[in-house]
């Protein structure tokens, strides 16, 4: 449903996104994640036909993002990373004005959304929050029950109620054959959405993987408190963060009995436990480059 192959586009200043293959099939809940800078939102742009690749193409429903951005769009819902909106117009009118854009005569859909996001429609829109500007974004990009969605950070700035309340939507959503792209650094948010996942480092893909693959590669991390911390270290597992009389050591499953083994070897003072997140497994593909998959589709 989305494809994009050998996408390259570099700005003047040198960064930008170099040789970008992947694929989101339809149905699929894909997460594309990576620290700022890393090239997301400009893989994004591509997609969405705001800025023309260098080299490569990319394509949804088989349809060119560049040159044929104006279809796409009828099928196509969107929450870019900045959200920008005309002066002096309150919620409701914006909302309405985005429905008279797409053609959207029954405005039920819009109104129950913005009930379920708790947004009011009066008021200027100018003197929302950073997180009301994003729920108005949210509305808009799924008003008009759009078949594919591209989602640039759209959780950011909304409180822990209104996240859940998205992560419901969009689980909603995938139950009902909808396709997503959705570019987060919110990973309980890619681990609850997410079928797949796209990391992308310095503008390269860096890993592509299954988000159960991801999730079953958890090492679980032990908080020790030791007077032999060389001893501890030498033991050679994985270590993380460190005090002067502390580190955590990350263990896989099968690991688990010989570590035990060696730690009876050593004084511990305490010992407590930490799973790892899927933002540190995150971090253990974007340090060594690893890729899960050799193919651009999932």
């Amino acid at each position: 449903m989305i494809r994009l192959e050998h996408v390259t586009l570099r700005y003047p200043g040198g960064k930008g996104i170099s040789d970008i293959s992947f694929s989101v099939k339809e149905g699929r809940v894909t997460g594309y994640l990576g620290p700022n800078g890393a090239g997301k939102t400009t893989t994004i742009r591509c997609l969405m036909g705001f800025m023309k690749p260098d080299g490569g193409s990319c394509t949804i429903r088989g349809m060119d993002c560049f040159r044929e951005g104006t279809a796409i769009k009828r099928f196509l819902g969107y929450i870019p990373g900045e959200i920008a909106f005309p002066k002096g117009m309150s919620c409701r009118e914006y909302l309405n004005y985005q429905c008279d854009l797409r053609g959207v005569k029954d405005t039920s859909r819009m109104r129950e959304l913005m009930e379920r996001f708790e947004l009011p429609g009066k008021g200027t829109m100018k003197q929302f929050s950073k997180g009301m500007k994003q729920k108005v974004g949210i509305v808009a990009a799924f008003l008009h029950d759009p078949e594919v969605l591209i989602l640039d950070e759209p959780t950011s700035g909304l409180d822990p109620l209104m996240q859940n309340e998205f992560i419901r939507l969009i689980l909603e959503e995938k139950k009902r054959g909808k396709t997503i792209l959705l570019s987060s650094h919110m990973f309980e948010e890619v681990e609850r959405t997410c079928d797949d996942v796209v990391i992308i480092r310095e503008g390269q893909i860096a890993a592509r993987a299954d988000t159960e693959e991801l999730t079953s590669s958890r090492r679980k991390g032990y908080v020790v408190r030791t007077p032999e911390l060389a001893r501890l270290k030498a033991f050679g597992f994985p270590v993380g963060e460190e005090t002067e009389e502390s580190c955590v050591v990350y263990v896989r499953g099968s690991e688990t009995d010989a570590f035990f083994k060696q730690l009876a070897a050593i004084t511990v003072l305490d010992l407590d436990t930490k799973t790892q997140t899927l933002e540190d497994i995150f971090l253990q593909y974007y340090e060594t480059g690893e890729k899960s998959h050799e193919s651009d589709d999932f």
